[in-house]
């Protein structure tokens, strides 16, 4: 038996130069971090005493004798990859999905790390990060950006460039102390808004060459933003950049955000927040604010109709937290 525990993430700054279409023309980059909410991949060969071969067990119960059966296509794209036959695959997560905070991506990398673990091997975070980017992009067709299956694969506060050439992952130097302030003044709240971010992504991708401008800028915030992290500005300029990278990230795409998420938004900044932004790409989801301590009361009273989520930053990435050998022949393939 094999359990794999991935880290979800949240994009501070950059979101939208990850897609293809534009960081191979204008390259691009992204600030962002893991967080202490995880998604779980437990796999085990099944037995041969059932009428199936595989059950799959997520939001659904699958059971089924081939691949083509399987309705779920990040899972059916996956064990046709790596050919994976018999198993029992069982998905949960500290957060629900399609929700903003790349839960997606952050299953795409547990379920490699966990077959490759199934087979006798370990792999590292690059190569598992490449293959959650091919598995969901290419395999599963899903629109959308490389940010999400980096920041699972390699987890921390990083800033992630990206260009025709490939990608470069970069820790943001900051101090234990710093960064414990900066988690300090964020708040994180459920909208109980769902929504599947390929169908946002789609949208926004059909704006980015209309909008290359404002991508630009938005890439140039993540410069602007580290530079906030790493010198000894006070912190409060996070959190109002975040305010001005949301407005400029809503002028990108209709579908970013709607009338009820931008009325949560005036109230949480009528409260007090500095700024903030939907996590994701947008259409739902979690929202974050950059509130200083003294206002936190009051922001939480105004947005009582939200889950308040309390988190902490993680620096692991995707991990191995338990593993099994079983003594297991797959049968001949015909």
């Amino acid at each position: 038996m094999i359990i794999t525990k991935t880290p979800f993430r949240m994009s501070f700054f950059g979101g939208g130069t990850d897609m293809a279409s534009f960081y191979e023309e204008h390259g691009g980059a992204v600030l962002s971090t893991t967080f202490d909410k995880y998604c779980y991949v437990n796999i085990r060969h099944l037995p041969r005493f059932f009428d199936y071969t595989s059950e799959l067990v997520y939001a659904n119960i699958e059971r089924v004798n081939s691949y083509d059966e399987i309705k779920h296509p990040l899972i059916r794209n996956a064990m046709k990859y790596k050919n994976i036959h018999e198993i029992r695959l069982t998905y949960d997560a500290d957060l629900p999905a399609r929700t903003g905070l790349g839960t997606s991506s952050s299953f795409a990398v547990g379920m490699l790390n966990a077959f490759y673990a199934l087979k006798g091997k370990q792999v590292d975070k690059r190569k598992l990060a490449d293959e959650a980017i091919y598995l969901e992009r290419v395999l599963c067709q899903e629109a959308g950006g490389i940010q999400d299956q980096i920041a699972a694969s390699f987890g921390g506060f990083n800033r992630i460039d990206m260009d025709k050439n490939g990608y470069i992952v970069k820790p943001v130097i900051m101090s234990n102390q710093r960064k414990k302030a900066l988690n300090d003044n964020l708040l994180l709240f459920f909208t109980g808004i769902s929504r599947f971010s390929a169908k946002v992504q789609t949208s926004t991708e059909k704006s980015i060459e209309s909008k290359t401008k404002e991508l630009l800028e938005i890439k140039k915030l993540v410069d602007v933003a580290e530079n906030i992290l790493t010198s000894k500005q006070s912190l409060d300029e996070f959190g109002r950049l975040l305010d001005y990278t949301w407005k400029l990230k809503r002028s990108v795409s209709s579908a970013i955000s709607t009338n009820e998420i931008d009325d949560l938004y005036a109230k949480a900044i009528n409260a007090g927040a500095l700024g903030g932004k939907l996590l994701g790409a947008g259409g739902g989801g979690f929202l974050l604010f950059y509130v200083e301590k003294e206002k936190q009361d009051k922001v939480k009273s105004a947005l009582d109709n939200l889950l308040h989520v309390p988190f902490e930053f993680e620096n692991g990435g995707t991990q191995m937290v338990y593993y099994s050998a079983e003594d297991y022949e797959l049968p001949m393939e015909g």
